[in-house]
């Protein structure tokens, strides 16, 4: 599972749709291993509308990650600084792959295995109500 993919997941359980505290999810005991791929700064400066900063700083920091700024730059694919820390963006969100590990929900404590990179959302029948 692809780091980027933390910021777009959250607690399946129906009763956490509504909890602030269901995304994101706690990571724990993940295995991480590093996977190239093409670096396209465009796309990376289009993720970066759409994530949760605060999120994806929470969740780099349960996996040993404390390098990110607490507030979400405002980068250019041309300008060579950016590109700079475009690349390290790159390296996380992209590069970074979780193959094995949990994700604990902040509200109700369900723990979703990831095994050889998939994530398994399935529940028990006591929680799909």
């Amino acid at each position: 599972m692809k780091f980027l993919t933390t910021n777009f997941i959250q607690c399946a359980v129906k009763g956490c749709q509504s909890s602030d505290s269901s995304f994101p999810l706690k990571y724990e005991e993940c295995e991480l291993v590093a996977e190239t791929q093409e670096f396209k700064p465009e796309f990376l400066v289009h993720m970066l509308e759409k994530i949760n900063w605060s999120a994806l700083v929470q969740v780099a920091r349960d996996l040993g990650n404390d390098n990110l700024p607490t507030e979400k730059p405002e980068l250019d694919p041309i300008m060579e600084d950016d590109v700079l820390i475009l690349k390290d963006l790159h390296n996380l969100l992209v590069e970074t792959n979780i193959l094995n590990g949990k994700m604990i929900c902040n509200n109700c404590g369900h723990i979703y295995f990831i095994k050889n990179s998939i994530p398994n959302f399935l529940l028990p029948p006591h929680l799909c109500n």
